[in-house]
């Protein structure tokens, strides 16, 4: 299938502010994009592009006094299959673990691992199988957090929402990633575009995403705390330790936010035929 992917940000300084963004599909997504047209500024600017620590496209950019838009928008060709999962997948002991991997296993800024680990142990340690220790997880925190955007606070860890029990996808993501990293699986943060595509639409506005990866069997495994079921049309933009490896959006001084708009939508057939 296609899917039309983007995005119109509005921000608003008072003085030249400097920014970085990671915005952009993933590096491993881009050979799947049919036509782009790519990140912009209006009134426009330089940008400056680089691959981060993580192996995520980034940006560079300083904005000016006033209003600055920032759009991009495309369409990227999607396998059409929910998101693919093994439930035989084992855990890797840590000695056994790739190098890269093992830096997901430590506590970061939201996932506090060294407050939650008895917790963990106490309510997933009996799981055997690396899959369905995940998949517990995932059915404890999406059970047990309540899901809505008048709950949402950047500065949430994962600790914290397991007590207040409320939060929006990224808190669902923090506390279930943290969980995981306790019971000695690395898992990873990411964000990206997740439409209301197989579903029944959501009267809501669209907005981006957070889920996360585990490394079980030997490769990265999505899973969705918020969700907690398969998903058609997942597109990564960026992975991380936690969202404060991958803020969208990272400004060098105070802004407002005037306009959010993101797009991601299965492209009607007639266009898809076209495209062919």
């Amino acid at each position: 299938m296609l899917i039309r992917y983007g995005f119109h940000i509005g921000l608003q300084v008072a003085q030249p502010t400097a920014l970085i963004t990671a915005l952009d599909i993933h590096p491993e997504r881009r050979g799947d994009i049919v036509e782009e047209q790519a990140l912009g500024l209006e009134p426009s600017g330089p940008l400056h592009s680089y691959i981060d620590g993580f192996g995520n496209l980034c940006r560079r950019a300083v904005i000016q006094p006033g209003e600055t838009i920032l759009s991009c928008t495309g369409i990227v060709r999607d396998s059409g299959n929910p998101d693919a999962y093994d439930t035989a997948a084992e855990q890797v002991p840590v000695d056994a673990l790739p190098d890269d991997a093992l830096v997901y296993l430590l506590a970061s800024r939201y996932c506090e691992t060294d407050l939650m680990g008895s917790l963990a142990w106490s309510l997933f340690g009996h799981i055997e199988g690396g899959y369905a220790r995940v998949q517990a997880v995932c059915d404890f925190v999406h059970d047990n957090l309540i899901f809505g955007y008048e709950n949402a606070r950047p500065t949430r860890t994962a600790m914290q929402a397991y007590e207040e029990r409320v939060g929006v996808c990224r808190d669902f993501t923090h506390l279930a990633v943290t969980l995981v990293r306790c019971l000695n699986i690395p898992a990873r943060y990411c964000n990206g575009y997740l439409g209301d595509i197989g579903i029944p639409p959501v009267p809501l506005p669209m907005d981006f995403n957070a889920w996360f990866e585990a490394y079980i069997g030997g490769r990265w495994v999505t899973f969705d705390a918020r969700h907690n079921t398969p998903r058609i049309g997942r597109v990564v933009i960026a992975r991380g330790r936690d969202a404060t490896d991958i803020p969208m959006v990272n400004s060098f001084g105070p802004h407002f936010l005037s306009r959010f708009e993101v797009i991601t939508e299965e492209v009607k057939e007639a266009y898809a035929i076209a495209a062919e």
